[in-house]
């Protein structure tokens, strides 16, 4: 087995191990923070289904940054649902045999044409980010290199489009590494070099401020009910003081 497949199939291993386990102790962390003040943002809902609808326009329509910024929203939007699209396409190198939705043409057609959009997306938020005097100061230089990042990873993917790979070897490897039966990994440059760019991401996920993907579910912003007139709020470190009373 060679020192590529062996390289990248530990760093995988590992990439993952940090991914999973940072990951969940940022949501446990998120979990405990405690709510103080009832403080969701209006118009906000009175009951928990209507918090329910709250968080699902916010995260399927990004509502609240339509209502902020509509070029903001504009290549936000375009972006995630073309991260969507293009885990769609990828899921028929972790499944087999693949699924049969994941196999329909339209779908990997859509997932190769959301790269493109992708990009376009990102380079909308990082100009957005250079150019815009407001966001510009509160910037930092880590919010330019994720962009950046992502961005790499984008091109690098569209890249191999031309560059051409062993793509049944590259499928394989990764069935093989969710089986521990490992399989030779190409040794492409682009592919390694994407690769590599996804086990980077992989790594800083966890620490990054691309958690704001869970940690919108436990903004009390958004999932509080607006009901501070008709029922007693009181936080869970508070209910801990008045059961020691």
């Amino acid at each position: 087995m060679s020192f590529v497949t062996i390289f990248y199939g530990i760093s995988f291993y590992v990439a993952t191990l940090i991914l999973f386990i940072g990951l969940g102790y940022r949501i446990y962390e998120y979990s405990i923070i405690p709510s103080p003040l009832k403080i969701p943002t209006p118009p906000a809902p009175k009951t928990k289904s209507g918090v329910a609808i709250r968080l699902f326009r916010e995260v399927v329509f990004f509502e609240s940054l339509f209502s902020a910024t509509k070029w903001t929203w504009l290549f936000g939007w375009l972006f995630h649902f073309a991260l969507l699209l293009a885990a769609l396409r990828h899921l028929r190198y972790f499944t087999d045999p693949v699924w049969f939705w994941v196999s329909w043409e339209i779908v990997q057609a859509a997932g190769h044409y959301a790269g493109y959009m992708m990009v376009f997306g990102l380079i909308g938020l990082l100009a957005r980010r250079i150019f815009v005097d407001r966001v510009r100061y509160i910037s930092n230089p880590s919010d330019y290199l994720m962009l950046i990042l992502i961005i790499a990873i984008a091109v690098t993917g569209l890249l191999m489009k031309w560059f051409h790979t062993d793509i049944y070897a590259v499928k394989m490897f990764f069935i093989g590494l969710m089986y521990f039966q490992w399989s030779e990994l190409p040794s492409d440059f682009i592919l390694l070099l994407h690769l590599s760019l996804v086990l980077l991401l992989m790594i800083i996920f966890p620490y990054s401020k691309l958690l704001h993907a869970p940690g919108l579910f436990f903004s009390p912003t958004r999932n509080q009910t607006d009901n501070a007139r008709d029922q007693r709020h009181i936080s869970d470190w508070a209910k801990k003081l008045e059961s020691k009373k």
